[in-house]
C-alpha cells in the first residue's frame, strides 16, 4: 500500500456576503467569522521526513484569507457573477491554494468552509 500524509491547517476570516436570488433573509447583507479548514495530502516525504512543512501551507491560505477579509464578497471577483455562498466560496478557495502549492507529491485534498459553529461545507475534487 502507497504512503499517504494528510495535513490539516486552519485559519478564518470575516467577511460580509449576500445571496442573490435567495428566498430569505440572508438575500440581505449580513456577515460570518468564516473558518478555513485546509486539507493536504502528500505521498512523499522530503529529506528531513516533511512532506510540506505546516508554515507554508499556513502562509498560502493566510494570503487568500486575507483578500476575502472584511470585504464585501459581491464585490470581489469571481463573486460578481458567482453567488457568494459557502459552497462557491470553498471551491474558490480549494481552486487558489490549489494553484499555489500542488505539486507532483503534494495536493490539496479538500477545503472545509465553516460559516459558522454548526454549519459546514467540505469541498473536494477527488473521490
Amino acid at each position: 500500500m502507497a504512503a499517504k500524509y494528510t495535513l490539516k491547517v486552519l485559519a478564518d476570516f470575516a467577511a460580509a456576503h449576500t445571496l442573490r436570488d435567495y428566498p430569505g433573509a440572508c438575500s440581505r447583507m449580513h456577515g460570518h467569522n468564516w473558518k478555513i479548514e485546509a486539507e493536504v495530502v502528500a505521498t512523499q516525504l522530503n529529506e528531513i521526513g516533511m512532506a510540506i512543512d505546516f508554515k507554508d501551507i499556513k502562509r498560502e491560505v493566510r494570503a487568500i484569507a486575507k483578500t476575502l477579509d472584511h470585504y464585501y464578497l459581491n464585490d470581489l471577483e469571481p463573486f460578481q457573477t458567482v453567488n457568494p455562498t459557502a459552497e462557491n466560496i470553498a471551491k474558490y478557495f480549494y481552486q487558489e491554494l490549489a494553484s499555489r502549492i500542488n505539486n507532483e507529491h503534494v495536493s490539496v485534498s479538500a477545503l472545509t468552509l465553516w460559516e459558522t459553529e454548526r454549519a459546514c461545507v467540505r469541498y473536494s475534487e477527488s473521490d
